[in-house]
């Protein structure tokens, strides 16, 4: 116990001295570590008043670069402002001179004016004065004159009354004859020159389209085939066709002839089909009958279409793309009626834009004028009504019925579409080659010519010439003067218009000649 406890001063002492020396060596860590901190805290102080210093001149600079643009965009627009401004002095300037100009000129004319009202004032007073005179005089020379003449005063009125009348008659003859040849050179210009440029623009083959149902056979045994055992092949055919087969005495050639043309064809089709296949019976009749109408059907069909692109009419319903490629097989007086329908469309868009209007209705009202006789055998009335009819029923446009219906004159034109297609229609069909027309028809229409113009008084003989294109009159000059000549020629134009149906136009010359004959014994 003694030993344990004798240590204790010494290991007191030797902890405190331990104790102590952690101390002084904390203290002098601790001073080193202020004074590193101290010297860190300064340089970072530095680096951050440096990099202040270096943002705050940064920040100057683009302040002052920012004033600088704002300065030299102010200095701009307020230069535009300014040279606007002394743009609107010279502008406002300019227009005083011209308002001071003008109210000058307005000064002066209305100076011109009170002028003028001053003097017809006083011619006004003048010429009152003047009338006064001559209607004295007037009133002495009546007087005058009745005590000469004998005549009363009503009988004076009337003789000078017929003398004005006369006078004012040659007057207006004169005027009107002059407007007349004035109107006509005008008119004839313009349309010539129309016309001109729509036939020039329109190449349309000009061919008359001959319909001929014919069919060629390679022997005359053939004949027999086609008849049949008691006929029964022929029966089979045109019962299956609707069209009549003549078989004659012609070497070679059978006749195949119906009203309908599309059945013709079908016919015809299907007869040349039978002969290079040899094989011909009712049933195998039928059969090919029936191929031949859908080829028929198919070729309508392709037509129609192919016509309203090549004529640029789109739009146009089923039935009637289907009423146009029937057309084909549809001639008049030997005129092919979808090429002459073509051609009417393609002379009405020509024209109808040299006179600005639209050229789509007017191609549309051209090709299908003449709609209705694709399907004239089958209703009754002129294709004209009929093709109306068909296309209101359709919903065409009202000027399309008035045109289709006023190009025969089934009614009256109440646009300038319908007299295009009239003025169309006739350079269609009267040109030469167009149709075939039959004498007896011909000799007729040129008989009721003569009749027309014989009948007006005054007119001694009347000759159509140039196929009815014009009609030579001759006049009795005892009864009709120079002067009525024009009057007489309009009157009877206007009853030939009325009277007769014709292509084109006919030409009405009058014809007066006066002759003196004296013979020298």
């Amino acid at each position: 116990m003694k030993l344990l406890s004798e240590p204790w001063p010494y290991s007191l002492g030797l902890v405190v001295l331990c104790a102590l020396a952690g101390y002084v060596l904390g203290m002098i860590a601790g001073v080193f570590r202020k004074k590193s901190a101290r010297r860190d805290a300064g340089s970072i102080l530095t680096d951050a008043n440096d990099e202040a210093d270096r943002i705050k001149k940064h920040a100057d600079l683009a302040v002052k670069a920012e004033q600088l643009s704002l300065r030299e965009t102010f200095e701009k627009e307020t230069q535009e402002v300014r040279q606007e401004l002394r743009q609107h002095e010279r502008r406002l300037s300019k227009r005083e001179d011209d308002l001071d100009k003008k109210a000058d000129l307005i000064g002066k004319k209305e100076k011109y004016i009170d002028n003028t009202e001053r003097e017809l004032s006083v011619r006004q007073k003048h010429l009152a004065g003047k009338e006064l005179e001559l209607e004295k005089l007037l009133q002495e020379e009546k007087e005058q004159l009745h005590r000469v003449s004998g005549l009363s005063h009503e009988e004076a009125g009337q003789l000078l009354m017929k003398r004005i009348e006369d006078e004012m008659q040659h007057e207006c003859d004169a005027l009107v004859n002059k407007l007349v040849e004035r109107a006509k050179e005008s008119a004839d210009r313009k349309a010539r020159e129309i016309v001109a440029t729509a036939v020039q623009r329109c190449a349309v083959d000009h061919s008359s389209d001959m319909v001929v149902s014919t069919i060629d056979l390679p022997n005359d045994d053939m004949k027999g085939r086609i008849i049949g055992r008691e006929g029964r092949n022929i029966r089979a055919f045109e019962k299956a066709t609707g069209i009549d087969v003549i078989v004659d005495d012609t070497p070679s050639v059978i006749v195949v002839s119906g009203f309908d043309s599309v059945r013709r064809e079908t016919a015809r089709r299907a007869m040349e089909k039978l002969i290079q296949d040899g094989r011909i019976h009712p049933a195998r009749i039928e059969e090919i009958v029936a191929k031949a109408r859908k080829e028929i059907d198919g070729i309508i069909e392709e037509t129609g279409k192919q016509t309203t692109l090549d004529v640029d009419v789109p739009g146009l319903p089923p039935k009637i793309v289907n009423l146009l490629g029937r057309l084909r097989y549809r001639t008049s007086y030997g005129q092919n009626v979808l090429n002459h329908s073509t051609e009417v469309a393609f002379l009405m868009g020509t024209m109808a834009a040299e006179l600005g209007l639209d050229i789509r209705l007017a191609k549309r009202i051209g090709l299908l004028h003449d709609i209705g006789k694709a399907m004239d055998h089958e209703v009754e009335g002129g294709h004209a009504e009929i093709g109306a009819d068909l296309a209101r029923k359709l919903g065409e446009k009202p000027e399309i019925v008035n045109a289709i219906l006023a190009h025969h004159e089934a009614a009256q034109p109440e646009t300038l579409y319908a007299v295009l297609v009239q003025v169309a229609d006739a350079l269609s069909a009267s040109r030469p080659g167009a149709r075939r027309e039959s004498l007896e028809k011909y000799i007729k229409r040129l008989e009721r010519l003569e009749e027309v113009a014989k009948s007006f008084g005054g007119v001694e003989n009347a000759f159509a010439i140039q196929a009815g294109r014009e009609v030579r009159v001759i006049v009795k000059p005892d009864r009709v003067t120079d002067k009525n000549m024009s009057r007489l020629a309009r009157d009877i134009a206007t009853e030939i218009e009325q009277e007769l149906t014709y292509p084109g136009q006919i030409t009405v010359t009058v014809l007066r000649e006066t002759r003196a004959v004296e013979y020298a014994r």
